[in-house]
């Protein structure tokens, strides 16, 4: 966009004030660069005026966790409660919330009732699998660190690296091996009850008529699953050529009473610099201040082409969590759009599954 032929028009400029100056010499080209201003609006660089909050939020957010790394770690010497005692509380109140275990035989059997072979059910149940590690995985740690703090047992590293991140609200290291990354503590325990409602929910009352992406351990394997169930249901498709397809309702998930024929539908996702507007289904610029803009329920679906998609589409990447990396990329969904999709390249506009 900013590097073609517009550029020699004499009336080109990258932003209001922002111009290619025609000088003649070096130091004329200096003095100019002199004369913008020391700091650039985010605009100037195609995107919407609220990437400046979410710059400054960020560098709060840095500047106050470092604070926090370099603080003392010793038991408070004052008369308040010590660290230890505040961590013994909080691991007993996560443990009284704690779900309980999956039996093996039940959920086989459930699976059975439902179509073990379907691939969604076989993609529950390797959801539910890796979920069982994590209730596993938090019942023996909270237990142990309780027990470490009483004195029956060694405070091991992984305990004390615990100790401290639970103090700090944060997630310990071992729980986010296993599990996922969240900003907070309380972030991560209240998604950690979600995700098991929506499983247990699934595989005791049988299938949603909504899902819930962010709830995934492997969001790309559903789809991947639900491409499978499409394709088997039509004699004669192969699953190279099916493509995802998928188109934005107007309804929130508590209006989803049926399930699509054919497909899913999802909610969760938040649109990330750009706003939705709801009554034509389509992209519109931010509202100021706000940051993200919860999506209505989204129809996934497969058809049994490879043909290229309408380029007058925005190719939206959906991501995770708000740190966009190959490892967080999920998908990209198509979202219709009046302006060139172009403009919400650099606007930076992504979907994200989870904003905290």
């Amino acid at each position: 966009v900013w590097f073609s032929e517009k550029m020699f028009e004499a009336k080109f400029n990258f932003y209001t004030d922002y111009i290619i100056p025609l000088c003649a010499n070096v130091d004329a080209y200096l003095e100019f660069i002199q004369t913008l201003p020391a700091i650039d609006t985010p605009q100037v660089f195609g995107l919407h005026p609220n990437a400046d909050i979410t710059y400054q939020s960020n560098t709060a957010a840095d500047i106050l966790n470092t604070i926090t790394n370099i603080q003392p770690k010793e038991s408070s010497g004052g008369g308040g409660e010590t660290r230890e005692a505040t961590v013994f509380k909080q691991a007993g109140a996560m443990l009284r919330k704690l779900p309980p275990d999956y039996v093996a035989h039940e959920v086989k059997a459930r699976l059975i009732k439902m179509g073990i072979l379907n691939s969604i059910n076989i993609f529950l149940r390797q959801e539910i699998d890796r979920m069982q590690k994590v209730i596993t995985m938090l019942r023996s740690c909270l237990t142990d660190l309780q027990l470490a703090i009483e004195g029956t047992i060694i405070m091991s590293e992984n305990l004390t690296d615990a100790l401290d991140n639970m103090y700090n609200a944060r997630v310990p290291a071992v729980w986010k091996r296993i599990s996922w990354d969240s900003s907070t503590l309380g972030f991560w325990f209240t998604e950690f009850l979600e995700r098991n409602a929506q499983f247990s929910s699934w595989i005791y009352d049988g299938r949603p008529n909504v899902f819930w992406m962010t709830g995934f351990f492997n969001p790309q394997g559903f789809l991947t699953a639900m491409r499978q169930e499409v394709t088997r249901a039509h004699r004669g498709w192969a699953l190279d050529s099916v493509t995802l397809h998928n188109e934005v309702t107007k309804l929130m998930k508590e209006e989803i009473k049926v399930p699509p024929a054919e497909g899913v539908y999802i909610h969760g996702l938040y649109l990330d610099g750009a706003g939705w507007d709801r009554r034509n289904i389509r992209l519109t610029e931010s509202t100021a201040k706000v940051l993200f803009t919860m999506l209505p329920v989204i129809y996934i679906f497969a058809i049994n082409s490879t043909a290229p998609k309408d380029p007058k589409l925005y190719i939206c990447p959906v991501y995770k969590k708000p740190q966009r990396t190959d490892l967080t990329f999920i998908t990209a969904l198509c979202l219709k759009t009046v302006q060139a999709p172009d403009h919400w390249t650099l606007r930076g506009a992504a979907l994200l599954c989870d904003i905290k």
